[in-house]
């Protein structure tokens, strides 16, 4: 089924895994999709590969001889600007180990081992929302405003980086408010009808509250416990358990 739009849905996609079984397994599985795929076996290969390369979407183990994942992805985005998503392949189930790769600058993760269609599904959704289908609109609640045509963040003065999917986050909650958005709602406005293990939510919402609501006296973040969360100040929550 997968064929059926790959004329529209074809990537280029960089693998950097030391793993050659996985790796050619990755590989011949997405040429076999038609997209066009190429591999790198250690750190700094794949930092050079993906810092002159054009690709729509970059694979990253981890786990690296010569540059770790995590490095290579922290210099990726801090010293060569890049901003080609990436999927991050991670045997580590914790929670720490998944806000980490987030805060260094990954998109999105699955942990090892993984479905190949699944790996396939999260590059496709990916590379759709770096490409932006959202609609333009400044958004704004109290002092935290959201410019999605142009991907700007500020509270107050400050502005705030965040991540590609904690930022999808914010704009749902930002276009409810101050209404509440459970799981499901969050989930499917982020990853559609695909949405990945349970942690990743709470890890992405975690990378949220620290860069919206961490430095700050007002919280604008709230989790009602069992019922989902809501974006607005403190005056507007609603009466529920505290977050």
């Amino acid at each position: 089924m997968l064929h059926n739009h790959a004329m529209n849905s074809s990537l280029k996609i960089l693998v950097v895994e030391d793993n050659p079984d996985l790796a050619a397994n990755l590989v011949d599985f997405l040429e076999s999709h038609g997209h066009a795929v190429c591999a790198a076996g250690d750190g700094p290969t794949g930092l050079r590969l993906a810092s002159s390369g054009d690709h729509d979407v970059i694979i990253l183990d981890l786990v690296l001889p010569g540059l770790d994942g995590i490095s290579l992805c922290q210099r990726l985005r801090r010293e060569f600007g890049c901003r080609t998503p990436i999927l991050m392949l991670t045997a580590r189930d914790s929670i720490e180990d998944k806000i980490t790769g987030l805060e260094a600058g990954g998109d999105d993760y699955v942990v090892k081992p993984f479905v190949l269609r699944e790996v396939e599904a999260r590059l496709k959704a990916l590379v759709r929302r770096a490409a932006g289908d959202s609609p333009s609109q400044r958004l704004q609640v109290a002092d935290l405003v959201f410019d999605t045509a142009n991907y700007l963040i500020n509270r107050g003065e400050t502005v705030i980086e965040l991540p590609p999917i904690p930022a999808k986050l914010l704009e749902a909650l930002m276009r409810a408010s101050p209404r509440v958005l459970s799981r499901e709602d969050l989930e499917r406005a982020v990853w559609g009808d695909a949405p990945p293990d349970s942690d990743a939510l709470r890890a992405h919402l975690h990378i949220l509250r620290n860069g919206i609501d961490k430095p700050y006296d007002q919280a604008l973040l709230h989790t009602l416990r069992g019922v989902g969360w809501k974006l607005c100040p403190a005056t507007m929550e609603a009466d529920g358990p505290p977050a």
